[in-house]
């Protein structure tokens, strides 16, 4: 009987690993395209975005790895309020030139949707397409939420790729509110309740406006 790689909780020497598998995950989606057009600098560009979150993740939630580095997951404890990455505004745009404002633009959009509510935010499921992508995903999610539903709190995604929506939806996760923009990826913001053993916190209802996309998809929002 074939056992899913186990899950291991990310560390600081490891952030060169996951930004690796982010910017892979990313870089060949339309999400990856609309954030920056031009192909040849696309992988450098996302993998300095990444990298100013997984960093800030490591400070304020949780990473977690596949034991044999195929994929992972980014999360941040939202159950109290948590700052900005330090120096945010410099390091992006540093990290992204020319394309920093669309990024910017999605950090707002995003956090304009954000659940007040206490719950876990997972912001990036990293997973490379390959032959085995769709088991790694698979694992990798459930091993993270096997740690993560220990906090007794729902959890909130960012879904920028159909290729992963029956995934979450397997897992419990339905569609809380949606980013669209005419000339750019969709984003669908999803809720899974707590489980069922403990008390299930909702988000509001129209807690988040409609509003068009016009920015950032990199973000925890």
């Amino acid at each position: 009987m074939h056992q899913s790689p186990p899950v291991k909780r990310a560390r600081w020497r490891d952030i060169d690993w996951i930004v690796d598998l982010v910017t892979a995950t990313v870089a060949p989606t339309a999400l990856g395209a609309w954030l920056v057009p031009d192909e040849r600098r696309r992988p450098a560009v996302l993998a300095g975005a990444a990298r100013i979150w997984v960093e800030h993740a490591l400070l304020f939630g949780d990473a977690f790895l596949l034991t044999d580095g195929a994929a992972a997951t980014v999360w941040f404890h939202r159950y109290r309020p948590i700052p900005p990455p330090s120096r945010y505004g410099e390091r992006i745009k540093d990290a992204c030139g020319g394309h920093a404002d669309r990024f910017r633009r999605l950090d707002r959009a995003l956090g304009a949707c954000h659940p007040q509510e206490p719950h876990n935010h997972l912001a990036i499921l990293a997973a490379p397409p390959d032959t085995e992508r769709a088991s790694q995903a698979a694992a990798v999610l459930a091993g993270s939420h096997r740690l993560m539903d220990t906090f007794g709190l729902p959890i909130y995604a960012d879904l920028y790729s159909d290729a992963d929506r029956w995934l979450y939806q397997r897992l419990g996760y339905r569609r809380h509110h949606q980013l669209v923009r005419p000339d750019g990826p969709r984003v669908d913001l999803l809720w899974r309740p707590a489980s069922p053993r403990r008390i299930n916190t909702t988000p509001s209802a129209g807690s988040c406006p409609d509003q068009q996309l016009s920015g950032h998809a990199m973000t925890p929002g």
